[in-house]
Formats: C-alpha cells, structure tokens, sequence
C-alpha cells in the first residue's frame, strides 16, 4: 500500500463516491496526506445527496455504484448551474465507457487498477487548470459580453437571450464564454477540447460536436442556420463578429 504523499499548503474539500471500502479508504488516506478533506459516500444515492448539499472542490465518483451509477449522478451534477470538477474512476475500459463520461462532463476519468501516486497526480492537475481556467477568464474576459440578443454574465454565469435565461449545463456555458471572448476567432476541435475541456481528453473531438449541437439547440433560433456558433468547414469553429452591440 502507498504511504500518503507530503502534503500541500492549500487544503480543498473532496468527496469520493465509491462503493469498494478498500478503494475509497486508501484515497482517503493519501488525498488526506496532502493536506485535503475528504467525505466519503459508498452508493451513488448518498454521493448525489451529499454533493447537491454542500460545496466540494473535487469529485472522485466511480462508475459502477449501487443505487444512482456514477453516469446519472455525473449527468444530474452538470444539470446544476455551479460547477466542481469530477474525476471518474471505472473498472471499464471501453471506448465507449470514456466517451460517455466525457460526453456528461466528466473533467478527467482514469481506469482500475491504478497506482495511488498516477490519482493524485491527476488530482494536483486538474486543481491547477481549474485555477489557471479561473485566473485566465478573470484577467482577460470583460463581465458581460453582447451579442445580438446573446448576453453572457461571467461573473453570474448565466447566458440569456432577450429576457430569456439559457438553461446551460457547466461545460455548455464554459464553451460558450470561450468562443464569445474570442469573436472571429477560428478554432479546430482539438483546440477547443485543450482550452475548454483540458487534460486527458485527446482524442475525444466528437465531445466537442455534441456540446456544440446543444448549445446550437439553445441558443440559436434555427440550429441549422446558425447565428452565433459558426461552422468553419475543413478546419472548426467560431464565434460570428458580426453580431456585437
């Protein structure tokens, strides 16, 4: 068994879904050895329930849970306006599996068995682009973007349309806020998945196209003639600057 690794300054609030009491006491142990604390819930029903009623810095969720499994719980946590990053943790190794964790929202997943030192390495990252995301989007982002009737708050994240509130899930409003802060700007699907979605998600371009189909669903009056999210062909993406106010 790995001993816990020398501890960091900042503590942050972790709460680990998993229903195996090995595994989710030896990441109590380590996650804890650096510094953090660490809830534990052993069913998806209890992991939803302790999630939904206070604020967590990190979600370690394993897929495969008795009662709600780790896809719904990850789904419904994405449907909240608030967003904590979910490392998800399976058995599977399946193609199919990862995508579908990816596609919920899932900022990192990462198969069993795994060494305890490769988790917590994953952990200190995904802490470090969700800074680094935060202190970008601060520096150079203004408050409140407009465009048409799209208006996007960063500091409220939320998005309307007129005096319609755009029910966007996280992830949704992340990408969103990207390509409004850069208007014109082209991206390709790789591009989008490193400064959107970041480490870990190589490979998985076609999670890029189904958020982009969704927010077209939300935010566009006919997605098949899009307005604001632009298709490039051969090459990606942007936003119109063409509609600005």
């Amino acid at each position: 068994m790995s001993a816990p690794l020398t501890s960091v300054p900042t503590t942050r609030r972790i709460l680990v879904i998993e229903d195996d009491h090995d595994i989710s006491h030896l990441l109590a142990l380590n996650l804890r050895g650096l510094g953090h604390e660490v809830c534990l819930a052993a069913s998806g029903t209890e992991g939803l329930g302790r999630a939904q009623a206070a604020r967590y810095d990190l979600i370690v969720l394993d897929l495969r849970l008795p009662g709600i499994d780790g896809l719904e719980v990850c789904r419904r946590l994405r449907q909240r306006p608030d967003y904590t990053p979910i490392l998800m943790l399976t058995a599977r190794c399946t193609e199919l599996d990862r995508v579908l964790g990816l596609e919920i929202g899932a900022d990192d997943y990462l198969t069993k068995p795994f060494s305890v030192p490769e988790l917590l390495a994953r952990v200190k990252a995904l802490f470090r682009r969700i800074e680094a995301m935060a202190a970008t989007a601060s520096a150079k982002a203004p408050p409140v973007l407009r465009a048409g009737e799209l208006t996007i708050d960063s500091t409220r994240r939320r998005a309307t349309l007129g005096e319609r509130i755009v029910e966007l899930t996280a992830k949704e409003f992340d990408l969103l806020a990207h390509f409004a802060a850069h208007p014109g700007q082209v991206y390709t699907r790789a591009q989008l998945l490193d400064a959107v979605w970041g480490y870990g998600h190589d490979g998985y371009e076609h999670t890029v196209n189904s958020h982009i189909n969704r927010l077209r669903a939300k935010i566009e009056a006919d997605p098949t003639e899009p307005r604001y999210i632009l298709t490039v062909w051969g090459v990606g993406y942007k936003f119109s600057d063409e509609e600005w106010t």
